[in-house]
């Protein structure tokens, strides 16, 4: 194998790695288009006397439980977020969550990263590859990023809570549809209520559409105060750039310098 040939291939995997493809389905590729139906050869003559073989008892199968309506799942999410009293409680109730989909397809639960009882918050959308592995929010380039822009107003993860709408990655890092970001909504809100911050940083349009109810874009809402309301007091929220959108738009960071030295401003208060 030469060298480019070599590449290649290691590129192809990585794109297969990065889509969740964790193991192949046979040892050899199969040419699916092929006319591969087998010649059936001339059964021989059965003599009178014979009888034919009794045919197999069919296997039973096992019932399979259909998964719960989005419905049915949004409304469990809602009970069993208001029963936690503590967040070790809802982490623990969240690994034992069965109405989303995502559960089955992601490495693990990413419930948060941070410290409990600080000002500041700062919610995701999901997950993605790196942080699916290691099981924390914000840890891969986007991470970095936030990491550097944190230390920048004089903040790092010690004082700040990280955490996302969706704790379990979307296969391919795909975006994830509306009724999984409606089912894992109650858990986020009683995250939030349990945290009990002074300001909730939305990082992202999807985000601060799901938390807030706005319905602009990023680029519209960014940099604006709003109140998010947890049922028992009126926090500060504002949504600003996703740090995963500012490394594919350099130009933008000056806008969310901008938010963040707002950030600044009202923790001084």
């Amino acid at each position: 194998m030469n060298v480019e040939t070599e590449k290649s291939a290691r590129d192809l995997l990585a794109f297969y790695t990065e889509a969740g493809v964790d193991a192949p389905v046979q040892e050899t590729p199969v040419d699916r288009f092929a006319d591969d139906t087998p010649t059936q050869a001339a059964a021989p003559a059965r003599s009178a006397t014979a009888r034919p073989a009794a045919s197999p008892a069919p296997m039973p199968v096992a019932a399979s439980s259909a998964p719960a309506a989005p419905e049915e799942a949004a409304m469990s999410a809602r009970e069993l977020a208001r029963s936690a009293n503590t967040l070790d409680e809802l982490k623990e109730l969240l690994r034992g969550f069965e109405g989303c989909a995502l559960k089955q397809t992601a490495t693990q639960l990413v419930f948060s990263d941070g410290a409990p009882g600080t000002r500041v918050m700062f919610v995701g959308e999901a997950p993605g590859r790196d942080e699916d592995i290691e099981g924390l929010p914000f840890v891969g380039r986007s991470g970095k990023l936030l990491d550097r822009m944190l230390a920048a107003i004089g903040l790092d993860r010690s004082g700040v809570y990280i955490a996302n709408i969706i704790p379990w990655r979307p296969p391919g890092n795909r975006t994830p549809t509306p009724q999984e970001s409606a089912i894992c909504l109650p858990f986020i809100r009683r995250q939030i209520e349990l945290v009990d911050p002074d300001i909730v940083v939305c990082l992202g349009g999807p985000s601060s559409q799901t938390l807030l109810g706005i319905k602009e874009g990023i680029t519209k809402s960014r940099g604006r105060w709003y109140d998010y309301d947890t049922g028992k007091r009126q926090i500060r929220a504002l949504p600003t750039f996703h740090p995963a959108f500012l490394l594919r738009s350099p130009l933008q960071k000056r806008l969310a310098w901008r938010d963040f030295l707002a950030i600044k401003k009202a923790l001084d208060e």
